[in-house]
């Protein structure tokens, strides 16, 4: 059989470049301006440099002959693949983008998208999260997503409230105890 019938990479599949967390099946992808103009950034790198230069590799080792032992031809067909998962992925969540501003919120003291919330324990420490959408979340700079556990707990509560959730390592209770709304990077 021709091998441009045969699928090089069988058991791929899309899931792998996608976030941990999964949008609620029919709901919009809530995200800042500064999340969108990454994905957006991304994806015009994608295909306005990346996808070309690959696409050169690919056809200039395909001109060299014998495709079958062919590294260059191979691994670019495989990282093309990827490219285009990629671009098909962030193509899709671009066009269910819905664009939050936290500025918008103004001086208010009840946590919605993109509030950065700091929260205190039941022992007194004190940690602090901005409300982010999916593709944004980044727990190492205290950015989580709007549909974890977490988030869905603080979500239109006050400074001042506790709010109770659960989480890994069992039910926590968090006091509320200042809301912010600025501008993310």
């Amino acid at each position: 059989m021709n091998k441009a019938f045969v699928r090089e990479s069988e058991g791929e599949d899309d899931e792998e470049l996608e976030p941990a967390f999964k949008l609620p099946a029919g709901t919009r992808n809530y995200i800042t301006p500064a999340g969108h103009a990454r994905l957006r950034d991304e994806l015009e790198e994608l295909v306005k440099r990346e996808r070309p230069k690959v696409v050169d590799i690919v056809s200039w080792a395909a001109s060299n002959g014998d495709r079958s032992e062919n590294g260059d031809y191979i691994y670019g067909k495989r990282r093309l693949r990827e490219i285009d998962r990629r671009i098909r992925f962030l193509s899709k969540r671009l066009d269910i983008a819905e664009i939050v501003d936290p500025l918008r919120q103004g001086d208010n003291d009840q946590v919605f998208f993109g509030a950065t919330v700091t929260v205190a324990d039941a022992d007194g420490s004190e940690n602090t999260y901005t409300i982010v959408g999916v593709d944004e979340a980044d727990v190492q700079r205290g950015r989580i997503s709007w549909i974890s556990p977490l988030a869905r707990a603080l979500l239109k509560n006050r400074e001042g409230e506790s709010v109770r959730f659960q989480s890994p390592v069992g039910v926590r209770e968090l006091e509320i105890i200042e809301v912010l709304y600025t501008a993310l990077d």
